[in-house]
């Protein structure tokens, strides 16, 4: 099969959503017309998320959330295809990466079942990644018939088992945070998350930990994910994210304080 502009390729794209009323437009616009169908899994949006998406072209279904892992497995359950692709509402295909997703498809099904891209993250108020932008490299474009999310509260990654995904050279671009105070709410509700959670760890491991969590932390975000290139908001974003590092082990901790009474 020769995939030409004007031909949808055999692919779901599939996008849990809620309130992303401000975001959501240029995600599906990045994939409709060249995908068989966009899925948005809409648990309960009260800005106009649903109406938005259908105007666009996107096959909305209201489902309550249940949880990241659960949600977007209901998500696959939802898509017509085997192949599917999953965004998430703040994450915008680029150009070279719809490209080599389209040349894969070129000659039928892709040969391997997982592939992974990257999503470089944008700073709150910028247009696009600074250069040499750190990323996240998840399996997003995957055969459902060989592996699924995770059916986890917190994290939501695609399980492959013993098969290796394939990396894709393309990127996705990832607007995460509409400001620095929404970073700092996101973050603070999913270290609550986080601290219900986690695996029981040792009380005395967790409590040796506290003071260097937030140093070693920072010095992992600005140094070695190279925030440092990204000048003020750059160094904003490391001491944030180190921050809650360091407040999840505190949450963690109350967590088996609050179980021993």
């Amino acid at each position: 099969m020769s995939v030409t502009n004007d031909r949808r390729l055999p692919l779901s794209c599939f996008i849990i959503a809620v309130n992303e009323a401000d975001r959501i437009g240029p995600v599906i616009e990045s994939v409709v017309g060249w995908v068989d169908e966009v899925v948005v899994v809409d648990s309960g949006s009260t800005d106009g998320t649903q109406d938005l998406a259908a105007n666009l072209g996107a096959r909305v279904i209201h489902h309550d959330w249940p949880g990241f892992g659960p949600q977007k497995r209901y998500g696959e359950d939802q898509c017509r295809n085997d192949w599917v692709l999953n965004l998430d509402a703040d994450e915008v295909m680029s150009e070279a990466l719809i490209r080599e997703i389209k040349a894969l498809f070129e000659d039928g099904p892709p040969p391997h079942p997982f592939y992974r891209f990257r999503l470089r993250l944008v700073y709150p108020g910028d247009t696009r990644p600074r250069l040499w932008a750190d990323y996240h490299n998840y399996v997003r474009l995957y055969d459902r018939r060989f592996g699924r999310f995770a059916d986890s509260l917190v994290h939501d990654t695609v399980q492959t088992g013993d098969v290796k995904p394939i990396q894709l050279r393309g990127d996705a671009w990832h607007y995460s945070y509409r400001s620095f105070g929404f970073l700092v709410e996101k973050l603070n509700s999913y270290s609550d998350l986080q601290a219900k959670s986690i695996k029981k760890q040792s009380r005395l491991a967790l409590t040796l930990r506290l003071p260097f969590e937030f140093p070693l932390a920072f010095v992992k975000y600005y140094i070695f994910r190279r925030h440092i290139t990204g000048g003020r908001k750059g160094f904003a974003f490391a001491m944030i994210n180190s921050f809650f590092r360091f407040l999840r082990i505190v949450k963690l901790l109350d967590a088996m304080d609050a179980a021993r009474k």
